[in-house]
């Protein structure tokens, strides 16, 4: 049997966050979820478009990340866009909180994912990218694909 079992999967990346901002450090938290949100994040229906993560009373929350219902729910299946409270440890929150309140800084989810029978989400602590280096980084990108695509035809010369 592989080492990464099926069970290991990313369900949602947001790629958007790794655009709009320059993710500074990760941390991996768990997620209280219903049972209808598992069945429905099971079938890959998670979107972390525009989800942030805020920290109220001492506690982590996961805020407009969107789990769609799931198809089979009865008249007690979830709401798509609820918050969702992270486990993470008591010194982890307190070192989220204390490095939000920076200037420029905020927490955004970065990836929801199994581990095992686990739903986790890795969050980021995070600082806004101006356009311009959004700009740079798209030139950057595009001069790499570049290269490697002038590389190939060489080979295959």
């Amino acid at each position: 049997m592989t080492e990464k079992t099926q069970t290991d999967r990313t369900v949602a990346t947001n790629r958007e966050a790794w655009h709009n901002y320059h993710i500074l450090e990760t941390y991996e938290a768990g997620i209280q979820l219903t049972g209808t949100e598992v069945k429905s994040a099971r079938a890959g229906r998670v979107n972390l478009k525009e989800a942030y993560v805020m920290v109220r009373d001492g506690e982590a929350w996961l805020l407009n990340a969107h789990i769609s219902q799931y198809s089979h729910g009865n008249r007690q299946n979830h709401d798509p866009i609820r918050d969702r409270r992270l486990l993470m440890h008591k010194r982890e929150i307190i070192r989220l909180q204390s490095k939000i309140q920076e200037k420029g800084l905020t927490i955004v989810p970065t990836k929801f994912y199994f581990k095992g029978n686990l739903i986790k989400c890795e969050i980021g602590i995070a600082k806004g990218k101006k356009l311009y280096d959004k700009r740079a980084a798209e030139a950057k990108k595009t001069q790499e694909r570049e290269a490697r695509a002038a590389i190939k035809e060489r080979s295959r010369e």
